[in-house]
């Protein structure tokens, strides 16, 4: 990755997008959507008062709250002012889903999912395992209500080109190479061992 983000520009946004595929190992899959959403919300602002007359502009920020695929029960990014939460998973088994809505006491989430399907597709298929789950229509409303956005593989797609074509690629790389390094435990003092052809 380190190499990789020293090439050239068209080398470098080959790279990440070849991260964006279904059969991608998933930590690497979050770590790239988190860099991916981080910019594309960069630039943008919303306006927040107690006052019409005393608004601030706060621009969106994107948190990462823990490890990848850490199983502690946590949301995977949540957006400051908004307080909009992402949830990042490759399945489509609706109980998760489901659990995911629960543990936030069914405020809305968006789920970032590991699939080229579309989001028709997808929103199909955990409405049909919903029924499948409860057999009363008002509690499949209900759950599939808090469902605030769906992110596939191509929105993700699209929203990468959107944040490189506001000059964010060099960002986003470094974010993936900074993030990784968190997730798979690795120093600086590690990289220059690989480096040096040191085991």
């Amino acid at each position: 990755m380190k190499k990789v983000s020293q090439a050239e520009q068209s080398t470098v946004e080959k790279f990440i997008l070849t991260l964006l595929a279904p059969n991608v190992d998933a930590r690497i899959f979050e770590i790239v959507s988190y860099a991916i959403l981080k910019y594309f919300y960069h630039d943008q602002t919303v306006y927040f008062g107690f006052e019409l007359d005393c608004l601030k502009k706060s621009p969106l920020k994107l948190y990462k709250t823990g490890r990848t695929n850490a199983n502690d029960g946590g949301i995977d990014f949540v957006m400051k002012p908004l307080g909009r939460f992402f949830q990042v998973t490759e399945t489509l088994d609706v109980r998760k889903y489901f659990l995911d809505i629960d543990k936030i006491q069914r405020y809305p989430i968006s789920f970032v999912i590991k699939s080229a399907s579309t989001v028709d597709a997808l929103k199909k298929k955990l409405h049909e395992g919903a029924e499948q789950q409860y057999s009363i229509k008002a509690i499949v409303q209900k759950y599939m209500s808090c469902i605030e956005e769906i992110i596939n593989i191509p929105i993700l797609q699209i929203r990468f080109r959107q944040a490189v074509k506001c000059g964010y690629l060099k960002q986003i790389m470094d974010e993936v190479v900074c993030q990784s390094k968190v997730e798979f435990n690795i120093d600086d003092q590690d990289e220059d061992e690989g480096e040096d052809g040191e085991e």
